[in-house]
This record gives structure tokens, sequence and C-alpha cells, in this order.
């Protein structure tokens, strides 16, 4: 019925209508159906509602209501859910009923307790009774067994009892540890439980080694066993075949007398009890195609190369490097020493893939370059992949060299540039480069990776950064070429090894440090001659050859099937949604911090809450101002943090392509202030704890039974200090990728633009912190080291380079000099600082049954830069490696241990004297 219908109605009624002007009266059926044709629309309307609407609308309905309305709706409620006299605690699950119980205080636990025996099961569990008693710092001396309840509340009951008095001496000899000796059965039942798991150790270890004796080579001495047993624990999952054709092949690279068909028959058949599935005539043909097909490899310094055809050069295997390069397609990756334990993904690096370490500290382009083309050995790279620390809009390539959007045309670092994609192949042969840092995750990085690929003329690739924490960046998606069918990473990594540094990279860094402390000098000859890794190449070889030739079909198979599948699979990542780009970065900003508000909340419920129950149950285990030192500024930081967590889920619950994000981040960064006290003091938090730790018993105690738990994620209270400082480097990388997929004309995108430049500035502040600290700690170090040394810790200086060198004296300077012969006299190591260069003596000296030299410096003199003169003296065929040190009042020779050595020191010295006289 329209309104014109609806007006005539009504004139015909003689307006007989009442409280509406369109209901009429006088007739019931059209005003029943008029009235079911509104209900029916605004229940259209209702279901078209949000959640939000829907409840105003209820709301705004009740309150119209009258007293009787209301009645009956509550008539409704009580016949649709009809409450019964039944026992809650018996219907619904154990775990929601003791949930429930949890909020119930001391004294309604022990009401409860007499209702029921049910109810006094329940109310007298441990996990009731243990936070009531660890909140005013009671603390139950042993532990529980696992059939035993109410210990906790027996131990409240006499806690509450006793209301005693403890001096802290007391406090410690009671409180001060919870492993006290148990007495009886079950002492005597521990020894012998333990008595068994040694017994059980010994049996293991003793059949370990005898297996090992089964299975070590013939022609290997004792003297390498430890590190032949560490390739063969490698291959304890090869198959019986696989093993025996590596061990035929090692016989013959011995030169054993492998005419004699029946000898090494018989020894493969006893290895093997199984009928091998080729004859002796293809394993040796298959062996010698492998020696034959052994490439080149080039070492991380690209030093000489070696063969291994002949005997002497086998039986020293163990002692050469395996520089041998693939017939195959070559590809090379750079590895920057300041990436966080760097040994672990060189040793991830895969067979076929030339490394290249380079020193993050004071090389220069001109010496990465010559490294690079050095290790090519003239040769053409189907990729460079350049695993360097950095960012979404910096790469951290040197410590010298920062490249991002406003330098990479800059002269120096185009013609790096230009020379580094002169050595891979052209872009229609599949030549590129991949940077593992996220430049496509931000309009900056995408800009140089922009100049980049015009500029060299090949692809540059780079991640993402769809993930958070470490370096989890590398293993989201990449931004390259569509029919690419590898992906990056894997292309030059081992897949496992490169996931576990990813993951665990700054645990394995705080190891490593202590490892290249200890074993700086041994491991830096060990460099040069690398152990283990022509086994490790030929063992891949013979190993792939061997189930080719014997599962050909197969392998072709798989090979065709893959190949289709990823045909199949492959979607353009270039031409991926906009909008729903910008969703998944919101969702990982919206997990990542909840991840951070956990971790604090961990520091607050496992240490902050305990340390400050115990000060007021008379049991204190530190006091108020040192609890305050510690906990305040994290506390604060919780605090807003917990803001921002909320408010980003109330933005994503409602999330559509018109949210904006940037207002929320705009009051967090008004509160950085927080932040700001927190760094300040970083350093006094640490010293107290520690300072805390070996002075009180029961701080010592308290820490030793909450780190390294589950509920604290297996950190300690320091690891669990570190990680706001690395939470900007989050915020930026997840905003940077957030407005690369805002809109120009979207109103988040100036908030967005505010936000990142108040981010990056706080970001710097820290870093200046944090590059402050290292430097005087370094500069502090370097003053104890060097005997003798004048004062070296003033402000603005730091270390660029350390060289060691030998010091040469020339015994006729008249001659021709090419003709000159030189004499090594003392060893000198040479450290570079950005005003001075300090000249010291080095002393090695060995201890007996040691592997590993002491060494100790003696301060010869120092250098102002300014005043520095250098001279490169040519190689001949008496001297190489050589240069020349001119000081005001000295001069020295000098020559180091290879020519990359020298290239790197000298542009590094040049650079640092430019530089000084600049500041002049």
């Amino acid at each position: 019925m329209s309104i014109k219908d609806n007006i005539h109605f009504d004139e015909n009624v003689g307006n007989q209508t009442r409280f509406s002007a369109w209901t009429p009266m006088a007739s019931k059926s059209f005003n029943k159906q008029l009235f079911q044709e509104r209900v029916n629309l605004i229940g259209h309307w209702y279901d078209l509602w949000t959640d939000k609407q829907r409840k105003q609308f209820l709301h705004s309905i009740l309150m119209r209501s009258s007293r009787s309305q209301l009645k009956f709706v509550q008539d409704w409620f009580t016949e649709e859910c009809p409450v019964t006299n039944l026992d809650f605690t018996t219907v619904i699950p154990r775990v929601l009923s003791l949930y429930i119980f949890s909020f119930l205080n001391v004294h309604d636990l022990c009401v409860a307790a007499q209702v029921s025996w049910h109810w006094k099961f329940l109310s007298e569990q441990d996990c009731l009774w243990m936070p009531k008693c660890t909140k005013f710092g009671w603390f139950l001396p042993y532990s529980p067994a696992d059939n035993e309840y109410g210990a906790w509340k027996r131990h409240y009951i006499s806690c509450a009892c006793s209301l005693d008095y403890l001096t802290p001496r007391e406090a410690a000899e009671t409180y001060g540890t919870l492993n006290e000796p148990k007495e009886g059965k079950e002492e005597l039942k521990e020894k012998l439980q333990e008595k068994w798991l040694r017994k059980m150790l010994r049996d293991r270890l003793s059949l370990q080694k005898k297996e090992l004796l089964k299975t070590r080579p013939p022609w290997m001495s004792g003297a390498w066993r430890s590190a032949v047993n560490s390739k063969l624990s490698l291959t304890q999952s090869m198959s019986l075949t696989d093993q025996a054709s590596m061990q035929a092949a090692l016989w013959l690279i011995k030169g054993k007398d492998t005419s004699s068909d029946k000898a090494l028959t018989s020894w493969l058949l006893k290895e093997d009890n199984h009928t091998p599935s080729f004859t002796l005539a293809l394993e040796k043909k298959l062996v010698e195609r492998s020696i034959d097909s052994l490439p080149k490899r080039y070492n991380v310094s690209g030093c000489n190369t070696y063969t291994s055809t002949t005997t002497k050069q086998c039986s020293s295997l163990l002692g050469l490097t395996a520089t041998m390069g693939s017939s195959g397609p070559v590809h090379l990756v750079l590895i920057s020493s300041h990436i966080l334990a760097y040994e672990v993904i060189l040793n991830s690096v895969k067979p076929s893939v030339i490394p290249v370490v380079y020193d993050y500290n004071g090389m220069t382009l001109e010496s990465l370059i010559f490294c690079v083309e050095k290790a090519l050995d003239g040769r053409t790279a189907q990729s460079i992949g350049v695993v360097a620390d950095g960012n979404s809009q910096h790469l951290h390539l040197l410590q010298s060299v920062q490249i991002d959007s406003q330098n990479v045309l800059s002269p120096n670092i185009r013609e790096f540039w230009e020379k580094l994609s002169s050595c891979v192949v052209s872009d229609k042969a599949g030549g590129h480069v991949d940077l593992f840092v996220p430049f496509a995750a931000s309009d900056a990085g995408m800009k140089v990776l922009e100049n980049l690929s015009r500029l060299a003329g090949i692809m540059f690739c780079s991640p993402t950064g769809i993930a958070t924490g470490s370096y989890q960046h590398i293993l989201s998606e990449w931004l390259m070429e569509p029919e690419r069918r590898e992906f990056p990473p894997y292309l030059y990594f081992t897949e496992v090894k490169l996931q576990a540094w990813c993951r665990l990279a700054s645990v394995m860094e705080e190891a490593l440090h202590m490892v290249r402390k200890q074993m700086k000098l041994y491991l830096s000859d060990l460099k040069r001659n690398v152990s283990g890794r022509i086994i490790g190449q030929f063992m891949f070889d013979t190993m792939a050859m061997v189930k080719v030739q014997t599962n050909k079909d197969v392998a072709e198979a798989l090979t065709e099937a893959l190949m289709e599948l990823v045909k199949e699979k492959r979607d353009n990542k270039l031409q991926a949604d906009v909008g729903d780009k910008r969703s998944r970065f919101a969702q990982e900003i919206l997990k990542s911090e909840r991840q951070y508000v956990q971790v604090l909340e961990i520091i607050r419920d496992i240490y902050a809450v305990p340390l400050k129950s115990a000060l007021s149950s008379n049991r204190a285990i530190l006091s108020i101002s040192n609890v305050q030192i510690i906990f305040s500024d994290v506390l604060n930081i919780l605090q807003i943090n917990k803001q921002l967590l909320t408010e980003l889920m109330e933005r994503l619950q409602e999330w559509g392509p018109a949210q904006c994000l940037g207002d929320v981040f705009m009051k967090f960064v008004s509160k950085l202030k927080i932040y700001t006290n927190f760094f300040n003091n970083y350093t006094v938090i640490l010293k107290t704890i520690d300072k805390c730790r070996e002075a009180m018993p029961t701080f010592r105690a308290f820490l030793k039974r909450h780190d390294h738990t589950v509920v604290t994620k297996m950190m300690s209270l320091q690891e669990l200090l570190l990680f706001p400082s690395s939470r900007f480097e989050e915020y930026l990388n997840l905003l940077y990728a957030l407005r690369l997929h805002t809109p120009p004309d979207h109103p988040d995108r100036n908030d967005l633009n505010t936000i990142i430049t108040e981010m990056k500035q706080y970001k710097d502040f820290i870093l200046r912190v944090k590059s402050a600290l290292e430097k005087d700690t370094e500069l502090t170090h370097l003053q104890q080291t060097i005997q003798g040394c004048p004062n070296l810790i003033e402000a603005n200086r730091h270390l660029i380079y350390k060289q060691d060198v030998a010091l040469l004296k020339c015994a006729d300077e008249e001659i021709s000099a090419s003709l000159r012969i030189f004499e090594h006299i003392s060893d000198l190591s040479l450290f570079l600082f950005n005003d001075a260069l300090v000249i010291s003596r080095r002393h090695i000296s060995y201890t007996p049954f040691k592997h590993v030299p002491s060494t100790s410096y003696q301060f010869m003199a120092s250098v102002s830069l300014p005043r520095l003169l250098l001279e490169d003296i040519p190689d001949t065929k008496y001297v190489k490696n050589a240069f020349v040190l001119q000081g005001p009042k000295r001069r020295w020779i000098c020559a180091t241990l290879t020519d990359e050595e020298k290239v790197t020191w000298l542009s590094a010295c040049q650079s640092a004297i430019h530089a000084s006289i600049e500041r002049r």
C-alpha cells in the first residue's frame, strides 16, 4: 500500500487513527497486515545492522518499554533459561570450576571447603593457594609430589598463624635455596636413580665409541679423530649403499691397492649385509668420475687454489682449502662480519655456492670488489647475494658506507654497484642480485631497488618483510620476477640451518663472542686452511651421482612433476592486492605488539610482583629501593604498551579499507619519555641486578628458581630486559610497510609520515646510546690490553680497524727496488682509530698441551693521522704485500700475510686520513 493510498484510506474512515498517522483503526485486517509488514521491515533492517547498532537498538527499545513489558521480557527469559538447583562443579569441566574458585579470597575458599567433599577437594588445590602464598612472599620449601594436594594451603595457614620475624641472616639460612637434601627412602631412591643414569650413559658412550671405531677409515690418524667423528655423525642417516660408496671413494683417494677387486668387494659386503644394487666396476667408475668432476672452490678470502689429484695432497686433506669451482652456474654470496653469528650462516652455505666473508669494520668498497673479483677468478656469477645488516630503508654494507635512497646514486656507490653487476650474467640470461634486507617493505627501499635495477641493468630482489623478530624477514615473501622458480634464501643456504639461524641469531652471537675471543689466533690460521671442506664436497657429489644413476627414471619423473606443480601454483607476487597487503601488515603489527606485551607481563608477574609481595611479608628478598630501580621503568613501559595494544585490537575488530592506525601511534609517540628514562637507566639496572645477585643469597636463589623456565620462555631477567631496545626497529619496519601499501590520498598517510619520522629519530637516539657504550667498553679493553699505552679514552674516539703485520728491515736501500731483500725482525699490531694510529709490538707465546697461544701487546708509538704518510711497495721476488708507514720521526716497513689484507688496510687507512684532514 503506497503513501497516497494510505491518505485516501484515512479520509474514507474519517481519520480514525490512534498513536500512528498510518495505522487504520477501523479495519483490523489492514491494521494487522500493516503491522506485520513493519515488523518484517524492522527485522530486515536488524539483520543488516552491526553488533554495536543492534545493542543500541535493544537498549533504546528497553528504555522505552514500560514496567509490564519489562516484566514480560523477564518472564520469557525465566521460561527459556530455567534455573535449577544443580551443583555446577559436577557438570562443567574441572578446569572451569577451578577458574571460578580462583576469584574467591582465602575466607571464601575455606567456607567453600565445608559445602561437600567434592568442593573440599577443589578448594584445596595447589593451583588456587600457590598464587595467594607467593603474593605475600611465602614460598614452599619443597616440591610437592604428583598426587599430593593441600600443601600450599597448609603452608599458608602455618605462615598466617605464626607471624614470626626473621633477620636477613636467618632468612638467608632458611629460604636461601630450594634444593634441600631429602632424608630416608626418598634420598636413597634419588641416589639409586642417579647411579642408574650414570651407568646407562657410560654404556651408551662405550657403545658409541665402538661403533665409531668400526666406521673409522683405515687411512686416517688418531690426531684427527674428533674432526672425522663430527663428519661421520652427519652421515648416520645415509643408506648403507651410500656409506659403502663413500668409503670406497676414500680408499681410491688414499691410493690403496685397489687393483684387487676381491679385497674391496669383500670389504663392501662386510659393511653392507644386503646385496649391492650396483657392481664394483660401476662403483669405481662413479667414484673416478666424481673425482674428475670435482669443481674448483674458493674459500672465504679467495686464497690459493689446491687440487686433489696426488697422494701427498690427499694425505693432508684436512689441512687443505677446498677451493674448487662448479661446472654448473656459479652463485656467490657476500656475508658481512657485522651479521649476528655470521659463522653459523657461513656454515649453512650450500657446497655449490662461493661464500665471501668480508670485514665490516675498516673495509672499503674498493677492497670489497677486489675480494669478489678474486673469488670469481674471471668467471661470471649467475647471481650474487648480499647478507648484511640493515632495515627497510638502509643497507649497512660497511662501517663507513650506508646505502639508502639519498646516496644510492653518489659516484663512489654507483661505481661499486656497476662493478658488482659486471660480475653477474645479463638480465636475459637470468642474472640477479639478492639483497637480504627488507627494502620491499617501504617507499624508500623500493626507490633504492628501482635505482639499482636501472643502474645495473639486472633484477635486484628483496624480501617484503611481513614478519618480525630477529632476521625472520628473510623467510618472508620476496619481491622478484614471476618466472623465478627458486626461493632466493634457499638458493644460497641450506633450509634447516638458515631457519635455525634466523630464530636464534642473537643467542648464538653471545656464545660465539666468547669463542672468538678465546680462539681468535687459532681460528685465523684455520680460516686459511679450512679442514674437511673437500670431504663435504666429495660426499655431496658422490651421493647425488649414485642416487641419480640408480634411480634415474624416478628422478626424472619427480623433476617433471615438481616443475608442473610449481607452474600451476606460481602466483605473481608483484601484482598482489594492495588492500590485502595493508590488512596483513596491520595484523602483523597487532600480533607483534601482543607478543611484546606478553614479555613485559612476564617481567611483572614472575619477577616484580613476588619481590614486592615479599617486602610486605617481613621476608624481603630485595629492598624497596632496589626493586624500584630495577622494575619501575619497565612497569611504566608496560602500561603504555598495554594501552597501545587495546587500541589496536579495537581498530582491527572493525577493520576496513578506510580504517587508520596513525592516530593510535601518535598517542603512543607522545609518551616516549618513559622509554627515554629506561634507556638512560639501563646500565644502572643491570649493575643493580648483578650487585644484588652477588650480595644477597635470597635474590640469587630467587633468580635461579625463575630464570630459564617455561613461564619465562627459557630466558633470564637480563634477556627479557633486552626487548625494549629492539622493539623500535620492528615498529619502523612495520610502519614503513604499512605506509608503502597505503594510498597517497588515504587519511592515514600524513599521520604515518609523522609517526615514522618520530620513530626514526628515537631509534637513532637508541643507537647513539648503544654506540657510545660499546665504544667506551672497547677503548677500556684496549687500554688494558696494550701495555704501556697512553690514555685512549677520549670523547668521539673509536676504533676503525686492527691489522696484524710483520715488521721488515731492508739490508741495503741503495740498490734497485726490485732487488731489495727484506728481513722479518718482529711482529706488530696496528690499531687504526679515527684520529690516530697506535703501533704496538705483538708477542705470541704457546702454553704446553694447548693449541691456542696467548698474545700480549707492548706499546711502541702513536702517530696522528694528518701527519701519517702511506707508501706502497710493489711486489717483487723477495717481498710481497709490503707498504711503508712514515711518521714525523720514524719509518716502519710492514707486510701483511695476504694481498686482501693489504688492500683492505691501505684503503681503510687512506679513508681515515682523508676524514681526519677534512675535520680539521
